[in-house]
């Protein structure tokens, strides 16, 4: 019987959009990469963005099609879908408007961190979080997902585990439109993984259900110890979780086929090249062994 081709690895960085979203998609591609996170609109605001250059969006997704290039974009960072009254309005015109722009440049999806919740009764944050996805879902359309970003722990214990985020997808109205991207150093950060032990992790998530909808991940070392709680990146090998613990995730077919994407510090040339090239050669030493 013919054994089944394994899917590529898509290793990639976050990329300016300076250039454009076409032109995020070429310095990709440029330096190496198989894939690529941006942001669609201003990181540190809500304010929509109208002004868009939709001809630009479709030749992002042209050329990432001809280049087998995958892509994510990243919310704002003020988004917290577990706010709550006037303000949940808000978030919700602002994933529509993220959403609109990352589904026309071609992106597997928007990462929107899980959120934080300052109230008395942590039970409403939740409550929160499935009432604003709801909201915005019950108006998306297109094929973009909705990728719920794990947290480090740091100002909210909320989202630290695979267990809360595969309630929550259950939990919604629209479940086919919710994917998941894990983020390395908020796991071992929150005390998910330790590193050592991927195999458990994995195993872990299979039976929630988690990595059947693991759309995303975000390739980054930690700069604190397992456990921290603190959501501090450092470049992959230069931190706590180190090369070896790389080489298992990075052996596993769940991260084939979906962006990796690095949120690191650039090398000595301003891009992620160097880094990217390590993450492959680990990779490569994952197979090997594997």
């Amino acid at each position: 019987m013919a054994r089944k081709k394994k899917k590529d690895l898509h290793i990639g960085a976050h990329i300016s959009t300076r250039k454009g979203f076409y032109g995020a998609a070429v310095t990709a591609s440029a330096i190496g990469a198989g894939a690529f996170q941006f942001f669609p609109k201003n990181p540190r605001s809500l304010i929509l963005k109208t002004n868009v250059d939709w001809s630009d969006a479709r030749r992002c997704a042209e050329y990432s099609r001809e280049n087998g290039l995958l892509s994510i974009g990243h919310a704002p960072y003020p988004l917290n879908p577990a706010a709550e009254g006037g303000q949940q309005d808000v978030m919700v015109e602002a994933m529509l408007n993220a959403l609109e722009i990352v589904d026309a440049c071609g992106s597997v999806g928007l990462v929107v961190h899980f959120g934080k919740f300052s109230g008395k009764d942590p039970l409403q944050g939740y409550k929160n979080i499935i009432q604003c996805t709801n909201k915005t879902l019950s108006r998306w359309r297109g094929s973009a997902l909705l990728l719920l970003e794990n947290q480090a722990g740091s100002g909210s214990q909320m989202g630290t585990t695979m267990e809360e985020l595969a309630r929550i997808r259950e939990l919604s109205e629209y479940p086919d439109k919710i994917g998941f991207c894990l983020d390395t150093c908020h796991a071992f950060a929150a005390g998910l993984w330790r590193g050592d032990d991927w195999d458990e992790v994995e195993k872990r998530g299979g039976e929630l259900g988690y990595f059947d909808h693991l759309k995303a991940v975000h390739l980054n070392d930690s700069l604190y110890p397992h456990g921290s709680g603190k959501d501090r990146h450092a470049n992959i090998g230069d931190g706590y979780i180190g090369l070896e613990g790389f080489k298992s995730l990075l052996a596993s077919d769940i991260v084939r086929g979906i962006p990796l994407v690095l949120e690191t510090g650039s090398g000595p040339d301003g891009t992620h090249r160097k880094e990217i090239t390590l993450v492959k050669q680990t990779a490569g030493a994952a197979g090997k062994e594997s």
